[in-house]
This record gives structure tokens, C-alpha cells and sequence, in this order.
């Protein structure tokens, strides 16, 4: 069967599924996105998503099509159609089509889509085995707390990455790391405190980051919101990263180094493992 995709309003086979050609989201990357994992069937943390989409909206000043409400119901019927029990969940607003022009157009309406992807998050490999990540000068725009669909310094990153055989790239900004090309940067220090970089616009909002820092604080760990730099990272106990296609995912090598031992922390083990409890709720009711 063909997957289903949602297009301004109508579920159809992809293959069917068209964008306008003067759509300002081709034409500018002139639109936001965001993505949810799926376990079980269910939506992860998909208020927390759709709280950060209508902040990015507002941000570039596009008007939200549909309430939270009417997004869920739009994303569980789409995992429906695709009968996917894991997997994620990504869509997109753009400003809509117009004439190529920078100013914003005013007759224009937003186009949006979306598709799943199915895929292993709960036993994946990576996540017992750990991943190799490098790190990269961070090229991008001063406002990376909205979640733009303009992702070329994120893809140029991520493909130095595989080229250098590893999984994934840490940006760097005056020598302090930044975040991840799709994820957020965490280490764990000697004393067992969890470092991640605070929020401000040089990151984005992170929603598995969010939930994770607050299942540390419920599970006594010890949380340090501040920058940290490259050299520390390479001499941490521990070293994770966050996203909603991945969870908690350990890192036990960065620039070829290992670090600690080369394995998966205890750290990390542990809060995958709280993650992946609230994750796994009950499914979504079978109609």
C-alpha cells in the first residue's frame, strides 16, 4: 500500500500529492516544521511540539491553520492510515504560494503537509550500541530557537559527519558547543551532573530536552544549564543526545576520541530508560 500523506487538507497516496510550484517554502524555505515520535501508536510529547509550532508561527508571522486540537487529530488519523505503531510524525507550514516577491503576500494561504516515517526508536542499535559524533563550526542564522525548514547548514553538518563515519555533527560557536544537526547536546561530568547549553537563540527548543530535564529533577539528578565547551565534552564521564526521532541516544566517541570507557554510561542508561517508560503509553484506541 502507498503511503498516505496530508496535503492542505486531504489524506491521499504520496505519489499523488503536489506542491505548487511558487510556493514560498520552495522558493525562500520560507516556512517552519516540526516532528513527533511515535511509540506504540502514540504521540510523544505532542502538546509540548504543537506549543513550540504556534511560538515559531508567530515568530514569522504566519497564521496557524488549525487549533491543537484539530493538529492531533489530523496526526493520529495519519498514523492511522500508515498503521505505524513507531516511527515520527513530521509537517510543515509554509507561508503559501504568491509571486516571487520578499515581501510578505496578503492574499496568500498556508500550505502544509505531512508525512510518517516508520522506524526502529525503542530498540534501535544505536541506543545500546552509542554513536560517533564530530564537531563543526556552527554556520547558522542568529535565530535558531524558531524551527525553520531552512536546514542547509544542518544537512552540509550532518553529511561531514557521515563522511567522517560518524552519526551525527556538534555545532561549535566560539568554542562552545552549540547543539546537535537534528538534536540536542548534553554531557555528563565526573560528579554525575547532567551540563546542557540553556536555552536562548542560539538553540532550539528542544521538547525531548525539555522532558528530560524534568525527569532528571524528579529523579535526583543533578542538572547544570550551562555552556560547555568542546575539550570538556571530549574529557566527560558521559555524553547523549536528545531528539524526537531518536529519544535519548548515548555518544561514546566525539572527533574519534572516546569517551570514558567508549560504552554507554549509567547516566544515560538510566534516563533513556525513564524516557522510554513515559513514551510508552497506552496506544491509541483501534477504531
Amino acid at each position: 500500500m502507498s503511503r498516505i500523506v496530508f496535503l492542505n487538507g486531504s489524506f491521499l497516496p504520496i505519489d499523488e500529492a503536489k506542491v505548487p510550484f511558487m510556493d514560498r517554502g520552495f522558493m525562500f524555505g520560507d516556512g517552519v516544521y516540526e516532528g513527533i515520535g511515535v511509540l506504540n501508536g502514540r504521540l510523544v510529547d505532542n502538546e509540548a511540539h504543537l506549543e513550540r509550532l504556534e511560538r515559531s508561527l508567530k515568530e514569522i508571522q504566519i497564521p496557524n491553520p488549525y487549533s491543537r486540537a484539530e493538529w492531533t487529530r489530523l496526526e493520529e488519523e495519519l498514523v492511522r492510515r500508515n498503521n505505524m505503531t513507531e516511527g515520527f510524525v513530521y509537517f510543515q507550514v509554509t507561508r503559501g504560494v504568491a509571486e516571487r516577491d520578499f515581501f510578505f503576500p496578503t492574499d496568500a494561504r498556508p500550505t502544509v503537509a505531512m508525512f510518517t516515517q516508520a522506524k526502529s526508536i525503542a530498540n534501535a542499535p544505536a541506543a545500546e550500541a552509542g554513536i560517533s559524533v564530530i564537531t563543526v563550526p556552527d554556520m547558522r542564522w542568529e535565530r535558531r530557537d524558531i524551527k525553520s525548514i531552512n536546514l542547509l547548514a544542518q544537512v552540509l553538518a550532518k553529511q561531514a559527519a557521515k563522511e567522517a563515519g560518524a552519526q551525527e555533527a556538534w555545532m561549535v560557536q566560539d568554542g562552545y558547543v552549540t547543539e546537535g544537526g537534528s538534536s540536542s547536546a548534553f554531557i555528563v561530568t565526573k560528579a554525575g551532573s547532567i551540563v546542557v547549553r540553556p536555552l536562548s537563540n542560539a538553540i532550539l527548543p528542544g521538547i525531548t530536552r525539555k522532558s528530560l530535564l524534568q525527569m532528571s529533577r524528579e529523579d535526583g539528578i543533578v542538572l547544570e544549564e550551562r555552556l560547555f565547551t568542546v575539550n570538556e565534552a571530549y574529557d566527560a564521564a558521559e555524553a547523549f543526545l536528545t531528539s524526537a526521532s531518536n529519544f535519548v541516544v548515548p555518544v561514546v566517541r566525539i572527533d574519534g576520541r572516546p569517551v570514558a570507557d567508549g560504552k554507554p554510561g549509567p547516566v544515560t542508561k538510566r534516563l533513556r530508560q525513564l524516557y522510554l517508560q513515559m513514551a510508552a503509553g497506552p496506544a491509541l484506541a483501534a477504531e
